[in-house]
Protein backbone atom coordinates (compact mmCIF):
# COMPACT_ATOMS: atom_id res chain seq x y z
CA UNK A 1 0.00 0.00 0.00
CA UNK A 2 1.38 3.40 -0.99
CA UNK A 3 1.58 5.97 1.76
CA UNK A 4 1.64 9.74 1.69
CA UNK A 5 3.42 11.63 4.46
CA UNK A 6 1.24 13.89 6.57
CA UNK A 7 3.64 16.73 5.86
CA UNK A 8 3.07 16.30 2.12
CA UNK A 9 -0.69 16.32 2.63
CA UNK A 10 -0.45 19.60 4.55
CA UNK A 11 2.05 21.17 2.13
CA UNK A 12 -0.01 20.39 -0.96
CA UNK A 13 -3.32 21.46 0.60
CA UNK A 14 -2.52 24.86 2.12
CA UNK A 15 -5.83 26.30 0.90
CA UNK A 16 -7.76 23.54 2.71
CA UNK A 17 -5.66 24.03 5.84
CA UNK A 18 -6.36 27.77 5.73
CA UNK A 19 -10.11 27.29 5.25
CA UNK A 20 -10.42 24.59 7.93
CA UNK A 21 -11.30 21.91 5.38
CA UNK A 22 -8.16 20.04 6.44
CA UNK A 23 -7.43 20.00 10.16
CA UNK A 24 -4.54 18.54 12.11
CA UNK A 25 -4.77 17.46 15.73
CA UNK A 26 -2.05 18.84 18.00
CA UNK A 27 0.77 16.40 18.86
CA UNK A 28 -0.60 15.42 22.26
CA UNK A 29 -1.32 11.75 21.56
CA UNK A 30 0.82 8.73 22.41
CA UNK A 31 0.93 5.84 19.94
CA UNK A 32 -0.09 2.31 20.93
CA UNK A 33 -0.70 -0.85 18.94
CA UNK A 34 1.42 -2.02 16.00
CA UNK A 35 -0.29 0.16 13.36
CA UNK A 36 1.80 3.32 13.20
CA UNK A 37 -0.47 4.94 10.58
CA UNK A 38 -4.16 4.46 9.95
CA UNK A 39 -6.80 6.47 8.15
CA UNK A 40 -10.35 5.77 7.13
CA UNK A 41 -13.75 7.35 7.61
CA UNK A 42 -14.34 8.07 11.26
CA UNK A 43 -17.10 7.40 13.73
CA UNK A 44 -17.40 9.91 16.55
CA UNK A 45 -18.32 9.45 20.18
CA UNK A 46 -18.52 11.89 23.09
CA UNK A 47 -18.32 10.42 26.60
CA UNK A 48 -16.82 11.37 29.95
CA UNK A 49 -15.27 8.72 32.20
CA UNK A 50 -17.81 6.16 30.95
CA UNK A 51 -17.04 3.53 28.31
CA UNK A 52 -20.38 1.72 27.84
CA UNK A 53 -20.97 3.45 24.50
CA UNK A 54 -17.38 2.74 23.47
CA UNK A 55 -18.08 -0.98 23.81
CA UNK A 56 -21.42 -0.64 22.00
CA UNK A 57 -19.77 0.96 18.98
CA UNK A 58 -16.81 -1.42 18.92
CA UNK A 59 -19.26 -4.35 18.93
CA UNK A 60 -20.46 -3.20 15.49
CA UNK A 61 -18.66 -4.00 12.25
CA UNK A 62 -15.81 -1.53 11.93
CA UNK A 63 -15.37 -1.92 8.17
CA UNK A 64 -11.94 -0.32 8.45
CA UNK A 65 -13.23 2.82 10.20
CA UNK A 66 -11.52 4.76 12.99
CA UNK A 67 -13.39 5.45 16.23
CA UNK A 68 -12.58 8.94 17.56
CA UNK A 69 -13.60 9.32 21.20
CA UNK A 70 -13.85 12.70 22.86
CA UNK A 71 -13.36 11.70 26.46
CA UNK A 72 -13.04 15.31 27.56
CA UNK A 73 -9.30 14.85 28.04
CA UNK A 74 -9.90 13.11 31.36
CA UNK A 75 -6.78 11.69 32.95
CA UNK A 76 -8.65 10.00 35.83
CA UNK A 77 -9.57 6.67 34.21
CA UNK A 78 -9.25 4.65 31.00
CA UNK A 79 -11.89 4.45 28.29
CA UNK A 80 -10.30 1.60 26.30
CA UNK A 81 -8.50 -1.47 27.60
CA UNK A 82 -7.17 -4.74 26.25
CA UNK A 83 -10.58 -6.39 25.86
CA UNK A 84 -11.92 -3.47 23.83
CA UNK A 85 -8.74 -3.37 21.77
CA UNK A 86 -9.19 -7.06 20.91
CA UNK A 87 -12.87 -6.44 20.17
CA UNK A 88 -11.97 -3.56 17.82
CA UNK A 89 -9.51 -5.81 15.98
CA UNK A 90 -11.99 -8.69 15.72
CA UNK A 91 -14.75 -6.42 14.42
CA UNK A 92 -12.57 -4.86 11.72
CA UNK A 93 -11.84 -1.39 13.08
CA UNK A 94 -8.64 0.24 11.74
CA UNK A 95 -7.99 2.25 14.86
CA UNK A 96 -9.17 4.17 17.90
CA UNK A 97 -8.23 7.72 18.91
CA UNK A 98 -8.99 8.58 22.53
CA UNK A 99 -9.00 12.10 23.90
CA UNK A 100 -8.45 10.48 27.28
CA UNK A 101 -6.65 7.40 28.58
CA UNK A 102 -6.31 3.72 27.79
CA UNK A 103 -5.16 0.82 29.97
CA UNK A 104 -3.73 -2.68 29.43
CA UNK A 105 -1.04 -1.23 27.18
CA UNK A 106 0.73 -4.57 26.64
CA UNK A 107 -2.54 -6.16 25.47
CA UNK A 108 -3.38 -3.24 23.19
CA UNK A 109 0.10 -3.39 21.70
CA UNK A 110 -0.67 -6.98 20.64
CA UNK A 111 -3.86 -5.97 18.77
CA UNK A 112 -3.62 -5.41 15.03
CA UNK A 113 -5.07 -1.89 15.13
CA UNK A 114 -3.75 1.60 15.68
CA UNK A 115 -4.49 3.37 18.96
CA UNK A 116 -3.74 6.92 19.98
CA UNK A 117 -4.48 8.26 23.46
CA UNK A 118 -3.26 10.96 25.80
CA UNK A 119 -1.78 8.45 28.25
CA UNK A 120 -2.35 5.17 30.02
CA UNK A 121 -4.14 4.89 33.35
CA UNK A 122 -4.86 1.77 35.43
CA UNK A 123 -8.35 2.76 36.63
CA UNK A 124 -11.39 1.55 34.71
CA UNK A 125 -14.23 3.88 33.79
CA UNK A 126 -17.81 4.19 34.99
CA UNK A 127 -20.52 2.04 33.42
CA UNK A 128 -23.57 4.31 33.17
CA UNK A 129 -24.04 4.46 29.38
CA UNK A 130 -23.99 8.25 29.22
CA UNK A 131 -22.74 9.99 26.09
CA UNK A 132 -23.49 10.84 22.46
CA UNK A 133 -22.77 8.83 19.31
CA UNK A 134 -22.22 10.18 15.79
CA UNK A 135 -22.07 13.85 16.81
CA UNK A 136 -19.53 16.57 15.98
CA UNK A 137 -16.83 16.60 18.65
CA UNK A 138 -14.07 18.97 19.62
CA UNK A 139 -10.72 17.40 20.43
CA UNK A 140 -8.01 19.76 21.64
CA UNK A 141 -9.60 22.69 19.81
CA UNK A 142 -10.14 20.76 16.57
CA UNK A 143 -13.64 20.11 15.25
CA UNK A 144 -14.18 16.54 14.04
CA UNK A 145 -17.31 15.37 12.25
CA UNK A 146 -18.73 11.89 11.73
CA UNK A 147 -17.64 10.37 8.41
CA UNK A 148 -14.58 12.55 7.81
Amino acid sequence: MATLATTEICDTNTTLVGSGGLRVLPPIFQGYGPSRAFSCPITTLKVFEDNVLVRQLLETKGEGRVLVIDGGGSMRCALVGGNLGQLAQNMGWAGVVVNGCIRDVDEINECDIGVRALASHPMKSNKKGVGEKHVPINVAGTLIREGE
